[in-house]
């Protein structure tokens, strides 16, 4: 594993020693400065690049740089002019910096800090604004990534990102203050780290503050969930332009974003769709053996999926159609085609699941969604695709351009599992295929964010949608989002327009969204007033210009007839805005410091961190042994700074001891399966054991590790039969923690084993697991399961609920389980 940057020639840190974020809260909009500290500590001039993530639809507004006591503005500039004032004033000895997005994934920006003088210290600040997401409990996400994963890069390809990876924590501090406002009363916000107490500004509760607590080490993403009252209610946010901005041009003019949540007719969502080709598409790489988070309870993030596939499995209409394919380096399908939904098809599939590991090398995800494209759809049974991957790919565009072109024949529901998971990668891929983004992180469970995607998926295509504008006379739109494609039950949509002209008269303007939905016209409507909200900082206008410039760029990465035309329209839009976009950058020399270069620039590479180096020692007995069933034995000591072993298969590797820490490493063409299951197993849990080089047979040491407790509903639900029914027998009897004859001994005489079956493990779901509700929904459910089984007289059917809750110890009624 190669390790960048980590010490100067000195073996001092690297020069980035600090990070403070300022987030400002407006409704649905952040705006985030971050200002990042540096010191040349050498005794020559230094050149820095600092590689780091930003959200997916960040729109990057201001960059600049204090110098002591002199600052900076950048502006935004062509990309190749602004890289060659850059060039030219680091050779003349000039300060410089250069802020530009990756052309290969737009939430990957690349900070080039040309010429700092020994000894000299450089604040770079850089602002950017973003949209909040919407969870499905309603609260507003944000996220500030701490992680940059190396991005895989396909055999054959141009070099893709760098990587600056640090072996453990980063060498730098984070400080984190928020401020929250809203029209709305603020209910609570909620974070994955630690924060100081919230402060209410006002008695209203409209604003807010709260700051991160001190001591955060930066060594995951840091999430914040804002929770306003009724914030899933449509709205609309007026901004006025600027007067000094050319005449007709988006920054003059008055933009409007408008936020929407359809509401489908009741009848329509009573019934959800019992048809589809469900096709399942599991990241198989490396990176997948990763724990989820570093919690005792934790899983790999393989485990995880392969616990979500079951309740997806288990979870499919009758009749439907499905496939599951693995990718790495390669990939591969269960099937050769989708097959239909049976009770066959159901088993073969669940046999392989079990024997699915994270054993295919690299992130290649294009290659197998070209070939899940190429297969045929089935007629009546729309495709309904779901992406799982910790999204560390270098071709993100190029897969991003593949999912649009096919999004005449499907729905793409991706999600985004673990620490750095690329956020353009997945809400793109969900954006162009017409579905729903999730992200897992931390302590999250997957199975919940998946089944909510589920029911999503289940919902009847909206089709025909319409927006139309109703506004005073001598005011004209144009709207400058894509055309709408989908549409989903209490989801967010937003529409960016721009106003033009001025109204004489009315105040008030109205957008009407029309579809059709199960042959069913529909029409939501939204007033708002024309009355611009104040001090909202052209937020609204910049990301009204980056939602453009993003569809222009997929207008030239598409082929499009005009592409010199199109590219001078992005180039136009941004310098005008002031955000960046794949052609611009953020150019600010420094031209009072003339200082005479002596001997070349050192460059240093800036490290961000990668949760997955974050280990002290790794041994392991290459058996194939499950990862369950064994851990690790570690030691910090005895080991020497270089050393090569054998494990009893005869694969080797070597140790590299630094600083404390040491790092196993095998031959390349071994390295990431075989990396990957060294971590796996450390993470187990570790006992003190003597380093294998003071053993003569060289033989690793391990440590049996007790099995982890399997999760009871995970269970319940792996015994459901396709029909919906489960058997009576001793493996439903341990999830109950029974006896088989305990629970036949108790059965009614008149009602069939299966029935019995079927009827207490529906009260078992309903009484002992509720909270869970939305991972066992579909399979309580949406099969019908109390119409199947229970349509036949079975006697007294109270007294049987009676009897199963007096077992289970349960107090669930009929009418709960709705039989």
């Amino acid at each position: 594993m190669e390790i960048y940057g980590l010490v100067t020639e000195k073996n001092e840190p690297v020069p980035l020693k600090s990070i403070s974020v300022e987030l400002l809260v407006q409704d649905h909009v952040a705006t985030v400065s971050s200002t990042l500290q540096y010191v040349n500590e050498e005794e020559r001039p230094l050149e820095v690049l600092f590689v780091f993530p930003l959200p997916a639809d960040a729109a990057v507004c201001h960059f600049s740089a204090k110098i002591g006591e002199q600052e900076i503005v950048a502006e935004v500039q062509d990309r190749e002019t602004a890289r060659d004032r850059y060039d030219d004033a680091v050779s003349s000895g000039q300060q410089a910096f250069l802020l530009e997005e990756s052309a290969e994934s737009p939430d990957v920006f690349r900070l080039s800090v040309g010429c700092l003088s020994a000894g000299q210290n450089a604040a770079v600040t850089i602002i950017y604004v973003t949209e909040l997401t919407v969870q499905d409990d309603h609260s507003l996400r944000f996220c500030l990534p701490a992680v940059l994963n190396p991005r895989y890069t396909p055999a054959g390809s141009a070099a893709g990102i760098v990587s600056e990876i640090s072996s453990g924590a980063v060498p730098y501090t984070l400080t984190l203050s928020v401020h929250v406002s809203s029209p709305k009363p603020i209910s609570k916000l909620e974070s994955n780290c630690t924060l100081n107490p919230l402060v209410f500004l006002h008695s209203d509760h409209t604003q807010a503050t709260v700051n991160l607590s001190p001591g955060h080490m930066f060594d995951k993403d840091v999430e914040l969930f804002v929770y306003y009252q009724d914030t899933h209610q449509p709205s609309a946010v007026v901004e006025a332009g600027v007067n000094t901005a050319l005449p007709g041009s988006l920054m003059r003019d008055t933009v409007v974003m408008i936020s929407l949540y359809p509401e489908f007719p009741e009848e329509v969502m009573s019934s959800l769709a019992s048809r589809g080709e469900f096709v399942f598409v599991i990241d198989r790489s490396g990176s997948m053996g990763d724990m989820m988070h570093q919690g005792k309870e934790a899983q790999n993030r393989i485990e995880s999926a392969k616990d979500t596939l079951l309740l997806l499995l288990k979870s499919l209409p009758m009749g439907c159609y499905f496939n599951i394919y693995g990718f790495g380096s390669d990939f591969e399908s269960f099937f050769p085609q989708s097959v239909e939904y049976n009770q066959d098809t159901m088993d073969q599939a669940l046999k392989r699941v079990n024997e699915m590991k994270a054993d295919m090398g690299g992130t290649e995800i294009l290659q197998p969604l070209k070939h899940i494209y190429s297969q045929p759809c089935y007629p009546d049974h729309p495709r309904q695709l779901f992406i799982f991957t910790d999204g560390e790919v270098f071709n993100t565009k190029e897969v991003l351009d593949l999912v649009k072109s096919h999004a005449h024949s499907h729905r793409c529901f991706s999600f985004g599992i673990g620490e750095g998971a690329s956020a353009a990668l997945i809400t793109g891929m969900a954006r162009e295929g017409s579905g729903h983004a999730q992200f897992i992180t931390d302590t999250d469970r997957m199975q919940p964010k998946v089944m909510q995607s589920l029911r999503f998926a289940l919902q009847p295509a909206v089709l025909n949608i319409s927006v139309d504008w109703t506004l005073p006379d001598d005011v004209t739109v144009d709207t400058l989002s894509p055309p709408i494609n989908v549409l989903f039950q209490g989801q967010r949509t937003l529409i960016y327009a721009q106003l033009k002209g001025e109204s004489s008269g009315g105040s008030e303007g109205t957008v009407t969204v029309k579809y059709s939905l199960e042959d069913q016209p529909v029409t939501n409507q939204l007033h708002f007033c024309l009355k611009p909200t104040e001090e909202t900082q052209l937020s609204i206008h910049r990301l009204a210009a980056r939602t453009l410039i993003r569809s222009l760029e997929q207008k030239e990465r598409s082929g499009a007839a005009d592409v010199e035309g199109i590219r001078s329209r992005m180039v136009e839009l941004s310098v005008q805005a002031g955000v960046s976009c794949v052609h611009t950058a953020f150019i600010a020399v420094n031209k009072d410091s003339r200082q005479t270069v002596k001997g070349p620039l050192l460059q240093r590479r800036v490290p961000t961190y990668d949760s997955s180096s974050e280990i002290d020692m790794m041994q392991v007995n290459y058996d194939h042994i499950a990862p369950r069933e064994f851990r690790l034995s570690s030691s910090r000591h005895c080991v020497a700074d270089e050393q090569s072993f054998h494990c009893s298969k005869m694969m080797s590797f070597t140790v590299f001891k630094m600083s404390n820490r040491v790092t196993a490493v095998t031959a390349p063409e071994q390295k990431i399966g075989f990396m990957t299951k060294i971590q796996n197993f450390f993470r187990r849990g570790s006992k003190t054991a003597t380093a294998m080089s003071e053993q003569t047979d060289s033989e690793i040491k391990i440590d049996a590790a007790p099995e982890l407790q399997k999760d009871l509903l995970l269970q319940l639900v792996s015994l459901q039969k396709a029909s919906s029914c489960w058997d009576l027998d001793s493996t439903l009897a341990d999830v109950f923690g029974k006896t088989e004859d305990e629970l036949t001994n108790q059965k009614p005489a008149q009602v069939d084993g299966s029935v019995w079956a079927t009827l207490l493990a529906l009260i078992w779901l309903y009484g002992c697991k509720i909270e869970q509700q939305v991972e066992w929904q579909f399979v309580a459910s949406s099969r019908d399961v109390s119409a199947d089984i229970f349509s036949s007289s079975v006697g007294d059917l109270s007294q049987c609920v009676c009897e199963g809750n007096v077992l289970l110890g349960c107090q669930v009624t009929k009418e709960t389980l709705g039989i």
